[in-house]
């Protein structure tokens, strides 16, 4: 019934009709509105809302309006003119866009060619022409990003030789990162809802001086739909979508509904996906196939033959977001924003886990994770109006729920390991933005940042029914982080732009273990430390077709709790045990650039880096109680623990080119190289385990007003049993095997097409065919094997 009553009233809504009179500023090429359009005239000027629409009565009988965005032509109109074409204004793309605005280097909006780091950003247009079914397929379809997969539930980006908790996720400027966040692979990315997505920055190399601990490799700014006001009453529109893909046989439906008024505005969100089994390709490795599931028959576990071991079973699951923003906004220089944020996933399998052999048979019956739940209550307070401290201010508070847990139980045994976490995440921003002078700015700021985090265990036998306390993957635990951080921007002129930071961060981490289970020394342990960074940084913008930069940076990553206390078998006989001595690691990193762009038609970028780690948190064997083994979960088993005793380094490149065509075709291709080397137990030195081969993407697009075709491909370079990381060589049950009998990963690639048609102004469709050839690869370090032919197809109504 509450459904029907929605409908109505968004029915009742869409059909309200407005007496000002409005204009339309649209992207000649996608037909898609621009919002943030500044509209001038002399003494007037004021911008599009989110569906690219303004009002301009005050404007009636002037020559000259102005209508100008960063990366489009500005276009100038008289409103005879603007009366002629309808009011309809449509905005060519600038050949390429050395202005670019962006966020996530300093928090705050401002020019990419003032920014001596890296940064690649994802907007709308790629987001809505590559469908992708997650957050981790969206950032990993840039070409930029590596992603590993140990599950389809799951994501584990991967940048510049650095992955999980050397890389911090942002969600509309709040850290989602927390103290559980580990070294083995994360799938916390997938919370964030890909229908929700308007803008994905990635800031590569280290990020720490405005984001803290953890932003090492870089960092992912995810900002999400946002409330728009409107200055002509009050308005209502959204948007319903629905996409089918044939090779997980997904279902996805969203809805998006907006309503605005002149001081108000809300906009609500709800996705919800169905993701089968995942099928593979036909055309690869035999080693890839999955020729047997578990089945439990009769209280037995009996080993199944697969009918089709191109099906990946299990893999399947199924997840559900919503959204809820409001925003206040009583005068031009006060606005209050709220947002809530909820997503939650079904079961699902850690599927890698399940390749496992012992003896020859599966070591595993079931292995998986329980639902993900991720909540976040958001309230911002922004302010601006020149004074002493600040220009603009904004305050950020933020709750955020996580619940996770996993449960695993060997084959034909009864009992179940179930370890359950809960993390209640606070944190607190506080950032301003003064301008000095004419050439010079200051930016700064506070953070403070709690997590609470509770962890519990049980082991269930299965059979009997019977429910025992066990070991908690966790300590109880407190982690806090108090930070000062600044940044001063110079411009030497109009073509130089200089930039240093500092931050000052101070972190606690106090834990009580419960040794009633699991004989430890210690019953409580305490860590506080302090952590300075920097950043120095310059740009200079040769001419508008040519910017040169170069920066130094610090990061650093504070001891977390999955560092010190974490107790778990990371491998069968083997078993991680806490040690509370451990102090943060740093790494130290430089890199230059270039972007070039000839005649108006080819542009270029370039970077190159180095990155040293040190003092870095790995695995390594430990004794407890004296004693290099000990029984866990009914095993004898090695112990391990995490301390501060390796270094590593890692270096690279990476390369986009960028050509425009005739008649609508463009060109665009990116590549990633890297190599790392990280110290082991012994002195010697491995392959650095999350340097991902060469990488990248290449596309051929063709763009007209209502229609996007492209054409792709995605590859990745061969990394041989040579080249592997010695951590790597001992899971072949996820590689490929070569002449010799040992583990590698094969060179691959893929042929994808993609079309978007906007039919009208209110029907979308896309669609289009991933890995047309069929091939059958699995991504470096991935347990679980990549779709095969994929047939997509997206329908959306927009109102």
């Amino acid at each position: 019934m509450k459904y029907i009553i929605i409908s109505a009233i968004i029915c009742l809504m869409a059909h309200i009709r407005l007496s000002a009179q409005t204009v339309s500023v649209i992207d000649a090429l996608t037909r898609e509105p621009l919002p943030y359009v500044n509209i001038s005239s002399g003494s007037n000027s004021f911008i599009t809302n989110e569906k690219g629409q303004a009002s301009v009565d005050m404007l009636k009988g002037v020559d000259s309006i102005y209508f100008s965005i960063l990366g489009y032509e500005t276009k100038l109109r008289s409103y005879r003119m603007l009366q002629t074409k309808k009011f309809i204004v449509l905005m060519q793309p600038a050949d390429f866009k050395l202005d670019e605005v962006v966020v996530s280097a300093n928090r705050w909006a401002q020019s990419r060619s003032e920014i001596s780091q890296r940064v690649s950003v994802i907007r709308p247009t790629e987001i809505a022409l590559q469908n992708p079914q997650t957050s981790a397929d969206l950032i990993g379809q840039s070409g930029e990003v590596f992603i590993q997969k140990s599950q389809q539930g799951g994501g584990s980006p991967m940048i510049r030789g650095f992955s999980t908790n050397r890389l911090l996720i942002a969600v509309d400027g709040v850290r989602m990162n927390t103290a559980i966040f580990r070294g083995g692979n994360l799938q916390n990315i997938i919370s964030v809802d890909p229908y929700t997505v308007q803008s994905v920055e990635v800031l590569f190399g280290p990020g720490s001086v405005m984001y803290g601990s953890d932003a090492i490799g870089g960092v992912m700014a995810f900002s999400t739909l946002g409330a728009m006001m409107s200055d002509r009453g009050t308005t209502v529109h959204g948007k319903v979508s629905s996409r089918f893909s044939s090779a997980n046989n997904e279902m996805s439906t969203h809805l998006d509904v907006a309503v605005a008024g002149k001081k108000w505005a809300s906009v609500t969100s709800f996705s919800y996906n169905h993701f089968g089994d995942l099928r593979m390709g036909k055309n690869g490795p035999e080693e890839y196939l999955k020729p047997y599931y578990i089945v439990r028959q009769d209280s037995v576990d009996r080993v199944v033959t697969n009918s089709d071991p191109l099906v990946q079973n299990p893999s399947g699951y199924n997840q559900q977001n919503l959204m809820q923003k409001f925003i206040f906004q009583p005068n031009d220089n006060l606005k209050f924003e709220y947002g809530l944020y909820y997503s939650t996933t079904t079961d699902y399998s850690r599927y890698d886990r399940l390749l496992r052999l012992k003896n020859g048979i599966p070591r595993s019956a079931e292995w998986y994770y329980g639902p993900q739940d991720w909540t976040m209550h958001k309230l911002s307070v922004t302010h601006q109006q020149s004074g002493l401290l600040y220009d603009q201010m904004q305050l950020s508070v933020a709750l955020q729920q996580f619940a996770e847990s996993r449960h695993d139980r060997d084959l034909n045994k009864n009992i179940r390991y179930n370890r359950m976490e809960e993390v209640a995440a606070y944190s607190m921003n506080l950032d301003f933005n003064r301008q000095l002078g004419l050439r010079d700015k200051l930016l700064y700021g506070l953070e403070l940042v709690r997590n609470d985090i509770q962890s519990s265990g049980t082991d269930e036998n299965i059979r009997t029914g019977v429910v025992v306390a066990g070991p908690a993957r966790y300590p109880e635990s407190l982690w806090s982080s108090y930070a000062l951080f600044g940044a001063y921007q110079y411009h030497f002129g109009a073509k130089t732009t200089a930039q240093a930071g500092l931050r000052y961060n101070y972190y606690q981490l106090q834990a009580s273990f419960d040794t009633t289970l699991f004989a430890l020394p210690f019953k409580d342990a305490t860590m506080s430390r302090g952590a300075l960074t920097g950043s120095l940084g310059l740009t200079h913008k040769a001419s508008d077709s040519f910017v040169l930069m170069a920066n130094l940076a610090t990061g650093f990553r504070s001891p977390n709790v999955d560092d010190m206390g974490k107790i778990f078998d990371s491998q069968p006989g083997a078993v991680m045990v806490p040690n509370p001595d451990l102090k943060p690691e740093y790494a130290y990193n430089a890199e230059a650039g270039i972007s070039k762009v000839f005649a108006k038609s080819l542009k270029i970028d370039l970077t190159a880096y180095y990155t040293m780690l040190t003092d870095a948190l790995v695995r390594r064997e430990f004794q407890l109680n004296g004693s290099d083994s000990v029984m866990y979960q009914g095993e004898m088993s090695r112990v391990f623990a995490i301390q501060n005793a390796a270094s590593a380094n890692v270096y690279g490149v990476q390369a986009a080119v960028e050509l425009k065509l005739p008649a609508g075709f463009s060109f665009f291709s990116n590549l990633t190289w890297q190599k790392g080397e990280e110290e082991l137990d012994d002195g010697t030195t491995s392959p650095l385990r999350h340097a991902a081969p060469l990488f990248g993407m290449a596309r051929v697009r063709y763009a007209m007003p209502k229609v996007m075709l492209e054409l792709n491909t995605h590859y990745s370079a061969k990394v041989s049993y040579d080249e592997m990381p010695e951590e790597e060589k001992g899971k072949s049950y996820m590689y490929a095997i070569d002449g010799d009998g040992n583990p590698f990963s094969p060179a691959w690639f893929t042929l994808n097409f993609k079309t978007l048609v906007k039919v009208n102004d209110n029907f979308t469709v896309s669609g289009g065919v991933e890995n047309l050839f069929d091939k059958r690869y699995r991504p470096y370090s991935s347990g679980l094997v990549a779709p095969g032919r994929n047939l997509l197809f997206s329908l959306q109504y927009s109102f």
